[in-house]
């Protein structure tokens, strides 16, 4: 699977970009925010996903949301390529195994990272650290 989003040239908002390799997670991630409004582009592929972030100018995605551990690319290398392209954009990593913050500083030492979600987590939790993300740009 490539991209899964219905309402990609909405050219007038922001949008989220979503990436995890199992199918049914980005599919539960993307209708769960999009009952709450929010415009989303989902991937279960990280090399697709990227080429969608860096070429389509239609796309103002404000914050990605990605796993950690996936096959091809990880989520670390994913989100580096990510913040190259666009330095603001709020990243959001999510993870089946326990991760600790060193991690983070150890792989991604010159990259923010705004948030972590435990999987499984629950979409209260989701929607609030999206909706939290979200705050710096309304």
């Amino acid at each position: 699977m490539g991209r899964d989003d219905s309402d990609a040239k909405d050219n007038g908002n922001t949008s989220i970009l979503i990436l995890d390799d199992e199918y049914d997670i980005v599919t539960l991630i993307k209708r769960s925010l999009e009952r709450d409004g929010q415009r989303i582009c989902a991937f279960t592929d990280a090399f697709a996903a990227l080429d969608h972030f860096n070429s389509d100018p239609t796309d103002n995605h404000i914050i990605v949301i990605s796993d950690i551990r996936m096959p091809g690319m990880n989520g670390y290398e994913f989100v580096k390529q990510v913040k190259k392209i666009n330095p603001q954009v709020k990243i959001i990593l999510m993870s089946a195994f326990e991760t600790k913050t060193k991690e983070f500083l150890d792989v991604l030492p010159d990259v923010k990272i705004d948030a972590f979600m435990q999987k499984p987590f629950s979409i209260k939790m989701l929607r609030n650290i999206v909706r939290q993300n979200r705050s710096c740009y309304n």
